[in-house]
């Protein structure tokens, strides 16, 4: 029975020492201007140092990787939280989405806020400087419901629901 046990822990051993060297794509792309929420959004600056703080490791294409990040099965379980934020909302890429999808993610950022649902709390655990406290969380309502009347300003009603 030692035997086997010992023979199970080198293969485990073999195994974690090989998946090292596989490794998952790292998100730092290329930033467009023209296509960042910032490119036609009025994002204060206030608003935006929390949006970077909170968010955008997950929710853009520039993530600042920690420590933790080059330990695989970790960085494979990281590259999939990014790839399924980003897919939710990518503030780099903002712009690239229809004008009823930018609406919908506006309120959805002011719902979730709220609700306190995002930053997740699987994030703000290691991250402690992206929870968000009473005042951020109010200001990022503030901003997302303000954009949004500026949205419903410019934009005819049916622009901002989304197609049937």
């Amino acid at each position: 029975m030692k035997k086997v046990l010992k023979v199970i822990l080198v293969i485990v051993i073999i195994a974690f020492i090989v998946i090292q060297f596989i490794r998952p794509v790292i998100n730092s792309g290329e930033e467009n201007a023209a296509h960042q929420i910032t490119a036609k959004y009025q994002v204060p600056q206030d608003v935006q140092q929390t949006l970077k703080v909170s968010c955008y490791d997950c929710h853009s294409n520039t993530t600042q990787y920690p420590w933790y990040s080059k330990i695989q099965p970790i960085a494979w379980m990281l590259e999939g939280h990014i790839l399924d934020a980003k897919d939710e909302l990518n503030f780099s890429t903002f712009m690239n989405y229809p004008v009823w999808r930018q609406y919908k993610k506006f309120k959805e950022i002011g719902k979730e806020v709220e609700e306190g649902e995002m930053p997740l709390s699987s994030y703000t655990i290691l991250h402690r400087d992206a929870i968000l406290n009473e005042d951020q969380k109010i200001l990022i309502q503030n901003w997302a419901a303000n954009t949004m009347k500026e949205m419903e300003a410019e934009n005819p009603a049916e622009n901002l629901e989304e197609p049937k």
